[in-house]
């Protein structure tokens, strides 16, 4: 009689093809996850984030039928990681904590790199630098120098970020160190550069440290045969000597950078309007006013960069406003301000004031209304000097118009003008009376085209009897003219100087070069965005811009730096699983 019952051992075969169907499956999705891993990472790199973000959630997805902890802590890791790459640091927070529950997760400096990233991007400034610090400690015990020197850069511009000077020049010094272990020069300039320049913000190095600190960035430019490295080291470099008010050194690297840059026009025009800035502060006036034309030419695009800017009419007109398509408008107009200047001091009365009127279009166009009040006093004053009373007062109307619509404008700018738009208006009055005058004709009046002696008029017999001599009348109408002048220069001012309560930063010359404009105040510093390896504009470099409390209207050192490349940092990501 058969047995329906299953021969010996026939359960056990079947577990055992249970398992193996298993483990093929296992294999297949494991194989299906590193492709789509792979296919993200891909994505990434030609710049599919979607489609990045689309295989990551699948790899994710597949990790979570594996029942593999490991695993899915590293789709949940990539999967942040191409969040935060994206644009969406919270969504890429999120996943990032999911990683951080394995027993390793504070062992994994890639982690924590990303996590830092991520807080960086929410403007979480402190976390991120916390977590960058943690992140290079741990590439430093993995003999990782490269990895550190990155987050160490990171951390110190989270640091810069909260202007907490003293530690982003210590980051940037160890990135320096970590980035020498590691034999990236290239990189171990760049944060010596950095540290330099945020050490001229902090008042706790001296001028030696800070100088000692720029001499060793510019020694490692032996080994760097990049040109753009090299052009923007010495771009970066001359720019903090400006600062430092060493402008012979800063002339002598803008000089060096001119030949890497060559071959980067818009990286020269910002070489060019440094260097020509640098020899005005210097007193170099006549090599300078070279430089601010080629410059000038460079940023507006126009054909010979060796055309004078004095040249006039629509055409150059053109050429100077094709910079604004560039976002160079303003750059531009800065050179023009510098060439006045220069043009000015070498006596160029006339194209000082030419080059003047394009700097003030191109601050209408770009509505920088501190810029147009510095240039209209500046336009003014090269006015009076050629004796165009008229168009000086206009042109002092025209500041204080520009003046009103300043948010932190002060009532001393405001009174300077006002003295100055008085003087003006006294010294036109009194050129207008000067002038001869067509009179009515008059019974006893010689004939038309004869000439006729003053003191035949004044001194006629019907002359009222109480009217003052000649002398004591004239003195009379300088009184009368000053105060018209002064009622004058009110009326206009009154409703343009209304709310006026903080006086603006005025960017200034080095004392000593402005013969009229001398002030023994102590130098300022104000600061604007410089270059960087990053599009990020808090955490870099900044320049500096010397100025004075009273300070005359032009800067001779308007130093500018270049525009950021793109992005350096990326996130990391897991290569295999």
């Amino acid at each position: 009689m058969a047995s329906d019952a299953s021969p010996p051992g026939d359960d056990e075969v079947k577990v055992r093809r249970r398992r193996r169907r298993e483990v093929r499956r296992k294999e297949v999705q494991a194989v299906d996850i590193e492709e789509l891993t792979s296919a993200g990472h891909r994505a990434l790199q030609e710049g599919r984030t979607e489609d990045a973000l689309s295989c990551f959630t699948n790899t994710l997805k597949a990790a979570g039928q594996l029942q593999d902890s490991r695993v899915l802590r590293a789709c949940s890791f990539n999967l942040g990681a191409a969040y935060v790459e994206a644009g969406q640091p919270k969504k890429g927070l999120d996943f990032l904590r999911r990683a951080q529950s394995g027993p390793k997760a504070t062992r994994l400096p890639d982690l924590q790199f990303n996590l830092a990233l991520a807080h960086n991007a929410l403007g979480q400034s402190q976390e991120a630098a916390a977590y960058f610090l943690q992140a290079a400690q741990l590439y430093r015990s993995q003999g990782d120098g490269g990895s550190e020197g990155d987050a160490c850069m990171e951390m110190s511009r989270c640091h810069s970020r909260v202007q907490d000077w003293s530690l982003a020049v210590q980051g940037f010094l160890r990135a320096a160190e970590s980035y020498r272990v590691a034999a990236m020069l290239d990189s171990a300039a760049a944060a010596l550069k950095e540290a330099g320049s945020h050490m001229i913000q902090s008042d706790q190095f001296s001028h030696d440290d800070i100088i000692g600190v720029l001499t060793e960035c510019l020694r490692l430019t032996e080994s760097i045969t990049d040109p753009r490295i090299l052009g923007e080291l010495y771009l970066s470099v001359g720019v903090s000597y400006c600062r430092l008010r060493c402008f012979q050194e800063a002339v002598q690297c803008f000089q060096q950078a001119l030949g890497p840059t060559a071959q980067r026009p818009h990286l020269l025009a910002k070489v060019l309007h440094n260097l020509g800035a640098a020899l005005n502060s210097a007193g170099q006036f006549a090599p300078a006013v070279g430089y601010h034309r080629l410059a000038a030419g460079l940023y507006g695009q126009t054909p010979s960069l060796t055309c004078r800017c004095s040249r006039s009419g629509p055409a150059l007109s053109r050429h100077l406003r094709a910079g604004s398509s560039l976002g160079c408008r303003g750059d531009q107009a800065r050179c023009f301000s510098n060439l006045a200047f220069a043009c000015s001091q070498l006596g160029d009365e006339e194209e000082a004031a030419e080059s003047f009127i394009h700097a003030l279009q191109g601050f209408r166009d770009i509505e920088d209304h501190l810029a147009q009040v510095r240039v209209c006093e500046s336009l003014a004053e090269c006015y009076l000097k050629q004796r165009k009373q008229q168009k000086a007062v206009k042109l002092y109307k025209q500041a204080l118009t520009s003046l009103s619509h300043c948010k932190d404008s002060s009532g001393c700018v405001r009174d300077r003008l006002v003295e100055r738009l008085t003087a003006a208006l006294q010294q036109s009055l009194t050129v207008s009376l000067q002038r001869p005058r067509p009179r009515r004709p008059h019974p006893h009046s010689p004939p038309v085209g004869q000439r006729v002696r003053k003191s035949d008029i004044t001194q006629r017999p019907d002359r009222v009897p109480n009217q003052q001599p000649d002398d004591q009348r004239g003195e009379g109408q300088g009184s009368e003219q000053k105060a018209t002048g002064r009622q004058e220069a009110e009326e206009h001012c009154g409703s343009a100087g209304r709310g006026a309560t903080k006086e603006p930063e005025y960017m200034s010359t080095v004392p000593g070069l402005h013969s009229s404009y001398q002030s023994d105040q102590s130098d300022q510093l104000q600061h604007s965005e410089l270059w960087s390896d990053r599009e990020n504009p808090h955490t870099d470099s900044e320049t500096s811009l010397v100025q004075e409390k009273d300070a005359p209207p032009i800067d001779p050192v308007d130093v500018r730096e270049a525009t950021s490349p793109a992005a350096r940092w990326r996130s990391r990501f897991c290569a295999l699983m």
